[in-house]
């Protein structure tokens, strides 16, 4: 088991030289401090020998999945500088001497109420399975489907012989039409009447057919009916049920912050639009490291969290990389437990364009082409609204429309071009869904990409846990395809030109990161691999049919790298 007694751990080197930080680490945004680093690589230290991971070798499956760890720098009350660790989730296969923080709740584990309750829960489920499964269920399926194909045949066959027989009489009553002059002889009005017997017999029998058939189907869908709701009655006692324990269970996430505030997850999730916390809230490594901090009077200095292990299918993580905490189930968390510590300010609320000029490429009466500098809205955001359209919109007043027809990244450099009357957008709209729009970015890579040139298409779709990152997803993610050709390799960094064919949030991005595509990211991505001084993307050359005119029109800017 994990040894929890005491999870303080000493350095095992000075850092007498190394200065505390001012503030204590800002979570969603953060290039770790050199004492963070420290701890994380003596946290390693030790996982390479009870959790050994060999990134080159495929066969590796000590850590199949992988896992994010936290360590957290803190001061005890001697004013020793130590750190606590911790990991994301469970991880049922570290029993070793590595003294990992406990979780904050361990009532799914212990509490005999809680055991009792998800025991019938467990026995709803049981039952729905039977029922859902069971032959009964299966064989009333199969024999009313059966029955109501077989009743649309029958039915169908009698109507063709009703319309034929109609055609038969319909002949037959022309062919004892006399001059009205004429009185119809006895003969004539038996062979009407018949004629007139033999439709109504015929809508009898069609009648009979669909009686017959709509008592047997009837009877068949009571049945199935019952069933149904039997499962249906079943699956809302579970859901009620389930939502009472779910509740009893993040009443006992109790998180403390600085002030010695204490707030559940319940309350903690009460103010925002989904009111329930997401799955696994309260089980990421930063909150329980803070916990354990307050709870033993230990001074929070700063923070780190990295991958530890293999990649996982859909989401961006490289191993040893650091990463910042989720937004979805951290950071409703963390805004209460930050509360009292003096945290370095948020780098996403500073406006990065501030100071920065929008170069022109091109400009006529219906387009304007720009080199938009990397660090730099293409729309306002949330917080910021400097951005390529205001300052379009400040430039050219009379401009009407949308303006914008594209988007490039904020931290993407590149030529971007701008409507400025709404013919022209819906033009250029028409050339972007057409994929008539010619675009090639340049990108160094972080490493040497062995392939010449290749294709890579990986489905993708927005991360709803950790937005604005993007998941590789085959089941709901849109496709996307991009193509590569290598420029040139030096310093363990590729140049690459990057064609994308499709145009998907962060789709180069992505596609350059994620194991299944190069496997490296491009320098200078903060989202899926490591701060630099820039993000090393830039959207070198476009082509495009001018929207008035209808001239082909192409551009090109070299980036800055």
């Amino acid at each position: 088991m994990l040894n929890h007694a005491s999870c303080f751990t000493l350095f095992d080197c000075s850092v007498d030289s190394i200065p505390l930080p001012d503030k204590f680490t800002f979570p969603f945004y953060y290039q770790p401090h050199p004492l963070s680093v420290l701890a994380a690589t003596q946290l390693q230290q030790q996982l390479e020998t009870h959790l050994p991971y060999n990134e080159n070798d495929s066969s590796n499956t000590a850590t199949n999945d992988g896992k994010m760890f936290g360590v957290l720098v803190v001061q005890n009350q001697q004013q020793q500088l130590g750190f606590l660790a911790a990991y994301s989730g469970q991880l049922e296969n570290l029993n070793t001497d590595i003294k990992c923080v406990p979780n904050v709740s361990t009532m799914a584990l212990e509490d005999v109420s809680y055991l009792k309750e998800s025991k019938i829960i467990n026995e709803i489920n049981a039952q729905i399975h039977a029922l859902e499964n069971a032959s009964t269920l299966n064989k009333l399926t199969a024999s009313l489907n059966a029955d109501k194909a077989a009743f649309e045949q029958q039915l169908h066959a009698q109507q063709s012989v009703m319309q034929a027989n109609r055609k038969t009489r319909k002949k037959a009553r022309s062919a004892l039409v006399i001059e009205h002059s004429q009185a119809i002889t006895p003969e004539q009005q038996a062979s009407l009447n018949e004629l007139a017997k033999q439709s109504i017999e015929d809508k009898k029998y069609y009648q009979s057919i669909k009686d017959h058939w709509h008592d047997k189907i009837t009877q068949q869908q009571q049945a199935l009916n019952a069933l149904h709701d039997e499962i249906k009655q079943l699956k809302k006692r579970r859901k009620v049920l389930s939502k009472n324990l779910q509740k009893r269970v993040f009443a006992q996430y109790q998180f403390l912050n600085a002030e010695h505030e204490v707030k559940d997850l319940n309350a903690i999730f009460a103010a925002l639009p989904e009111h329930t916390p997401p799955s696994g809230a309260g089980d990421c490594a930063a909150p329980k490291l803070l916990q354990y901090a307050y709870l033993n009077n230990l001074k929070p200095v700063a923070m780190a969290e990295f991958w530890w292990g293999a990649a996982p299918k859909s989401a961006i993580r490289q191993h040893k990389n650091y990463y910042p905490s989720c937004y979805s189930k951290c950071q409703p968390i963390l805004s209460h437990m930050l509360k009292g510590l003096s945290i370095e300010d948020n780098p996403l609320l500073v406006n990065p364009a501030e100071g920065k000029t929008l170069p022109i490429v091109y400009q006529d009466d219906d387009i304007v082409i720009v080199n938009k500098p990397s660090e730099f809205l293409s729309v306002p955001g949330v917080n910021i609204e400097d951005s390529v359209y205001l300052r379009i919109q400040t430039q050219f007043p009379h401009a009407t429309g949308p303006l914008i027809v594209h988007r490039l990244d904020m931290s993407t450099s590149g030529l971007l071009v701008v409507a400025l009357n709404k013919r022209a957008h819906k033009a250029l709209q028409k050339q972007f869904i057409a994929r008539t729009i010619d675009k090639r970015y340049i990108a160094l890579v972080d490493g040497i990409v062995p392939k010449d040139s290749g294709k890579i298409e990986l489905p993708l779709r927005l991360d709803f846990d950790d937005k604005p990152r993007q998941l590789v997803c085959y089941k709901n993610g849109k496709p996307a395809l991009t193509t590569w050709q290598v420029l040139e390799r030096k310093n363990n960094i590729t140049r690459l030109q990057l064609y994308p064919k499709t145009g998907r949030t962060h789709q180069l991005r992505v596609h350059c990161a994620h194991h299944l595509g190069l496997n490296m990211p491009i320098i200078g991505d903060t989202h899926y691999g490591k701060k630099a001084n820039r993000l090393h993307l830039h959207a070198e050359y476009l082509a495009l049919d001018h929207p008035i005119t209808h001239k082909r029109l192409t551009f090109s800017v070299a980036p800055d790298f």
